[in-house]
């Protein structure tokens, strides 16, 4: 078992200073308060400092460093987690890589792009499709979070329903393991099984494994055209038997989103698209590929939301109006962060099948313990995002708040549901972990994390803990 560190001695900091220059150096009072938290509510610790390499020698250099004088590492890029992945552990310093923000190479050809960590998600998108070209994965927050991020927590989005998620993009991977060490593991073959599949391990681990500092993706072509669908519903149940539906008519449509009345309301105050703020709740669709196939499925979704008492369809008209329905969605975070002082966003995902239980249960529950709780996310994958709108000032509200989540994820577990979709475990998500993954699953995570990491370097604490530290703390 690791012992617990003491605070950075000043040699070591001036040694860490002197391997990525004074420039690439903060430690002032407000930058460590500034880099103490991440998107996650509640949860926050300041670093000892925060560095900004600028080569891949300079961070084997830190992780040699790291392991000879006993400090850690938190890897972050933009910080919009929701998990706690980025909160400094205790003795840390923050290594930023939002500045590597280059994309290297988009090989046409081999349907393919080299970009390094710090390169934001909706600008790979326009990048590649300025050539004809397509990189699904679509997280909400993808006009601020990058594609290092995207890796180290496995990121879906709106179009995860059709296309998958990150991990179904990643061909090869360039990084820095804690040891210093540097690993280039995949590559451009369409095929390739030789060795252990080091890619896929890496890819979800929340930057406990390595620090990516250069990501293969795999493009495809850019589907031929789209059209987006807005059903509006006077039952939320109503809505989720239409998704339900949709899929057993076999029909994968790219995105499938919900929108319960609370987050109908905030983005209506937020945006003033035109929602109806009567509306139990909404769903969000897009089909895309060949046009012929698209107005086909489009013409089949709209008699299903119909048959299943949706009160109005409304099809936009040209790519413009789809768009502005699509911001609906993607403003519904940002729209109910505004209504109270804390907003905190959890990650419930349960079988398709059972979304219509659990988004019930998540309504009766915030009725039980008297919470305002806007309700959104992913229903074609069966993921929700419920969404307290609360103040962290108010203790007993904050702690009626804990009740029922604890009591959102007990339902969810029962359903054959996961704790985590898409956010990750974390620092948030680890009093859970225990009751959906057997003992000797987790202990096989321990060793691997052991094996790789065997100081325990790199962010500490995160998914499993390996010995007694402080990770974050509640403010």
């Amino acid at each position: 078992m690791t012992k617990l560190r003491n605070s950075m001695q000043k040699t070591t900091l001036e040694k860490v200073k002197s391997i990525v220059g004074s420039n690439n150096f903060l430690d002032s009072i407000e930058d460590k308060l500034v880099y103490s938290y991440d998107g996650t509510p509640l949860i926050s610790h300041k670093p000892e400092a925060i560095i900004m390499p600028s080569s891949v020698d300079e961070i084997s250099q830190i992780f040699k460093l790291a392991n000879e004088e006993d400090f850690s590492i938190v890897p972050r890029g933009s910080g919009t987690g929701l998990s706690g992945g980025s909160v400094p552990a205790e003795n840390s310093i923050v290594m930023l890589l939002n500045k590597w923000n280059n994309i290297e190479e988009i090989d046409a050809e081999n349907l393919t792009a080299w970009v390094q960590p710090g390169v934001i998600t909706s600008k790979l998108h326009a990048a590649v499709e300025a050539k004809g070209l397509f990189y699904p994965p679509d997280p909400g927050s993808q006009d601020i979070c990058t594609i290092g991020g995207n890796v180290a927590e496995n990121a879906g989005g709106l179009r995860g329903l059709k296309y998958g998620v990150t991990k179904n993009y990643i061909m090869g991977i360039e990084m820095v393991m804690p040891t210093g060490d540097v690993v280039v593991n995949g590559g451009k073959n369409v095929k390739d099984v030789a060795g252990y599949n080091i890619r896929d391990l890496i890819v979800g681990s929340e930057g406990t494994l390595g620090v990516f500092t250069k990501v293969l993706v795999k493009l495809i072509p850019k589907p031929q055209t789209s059209k987006t669908l807005l059903a509006y519903y006077d039952k939320i149940t109503d809505a989720a038997e239409t998704v339900s539906e949709i899929i057993a008519s076999h029909i994968i449509p790219c995105t499938v989103e919900f929108l319960d009345n609370t987050t109908i309301n905030c983005v209506e105050d937020y945006a003033k698209i035109g929602l109806p703020r009567s509306a139990g709740a909404i769903l969000l669709l897009e089909v895309d590929g060949h046009k012929i196939v698209v107005e086909e499925e489009a013409n089949k979704i709209e008699a299903i939301c119909k048959r299943n008492n949706a009160q109005q369809v409304k099809i936009a008209k040209d790519e413009t109006e789809a768009l502005k329905l699509k911001e609906a969605r993607r403003t519904a975070f940002s729209a109910l962060a505004r209504v109270k002082p804390t907003t905190i966003l959890e990650d419930a995902t349960v079988p398709r099948s059972n979304l219509a239980i659990l988004v019930e249960k998540i309504d009766a529950i915030a009725k039980k313990y008297n919470l305002l709780l806007g309700n959104f996310g992913h229903a074609g994958d069966g993921n929700l995002h419920p969404t307290c709108l609360t103040d962290e000032r108010d203790t007993e509200e904050i702690n009626r708040v804990e009740k029922a989540f604890h009591e959102i994820y007990d339902e969810t577990i029962k359903l054959g549901g996961t704790v985590t979709g898409e956010h990750g475990v974390g620092l948030a998500k680890k009093e859970f972990l225990a009751q959906m993954i057997d003992v000797p699953a987790l202990d096989m995570m321990k060793k691997i994390k052991q094996a790789i990491d065997p100081n325990n370097v790199l962010n500490p604490g995160k998914i499993i803990s390996l010995s007694p530290k402080c990770e974050g703390k509640l403010q």
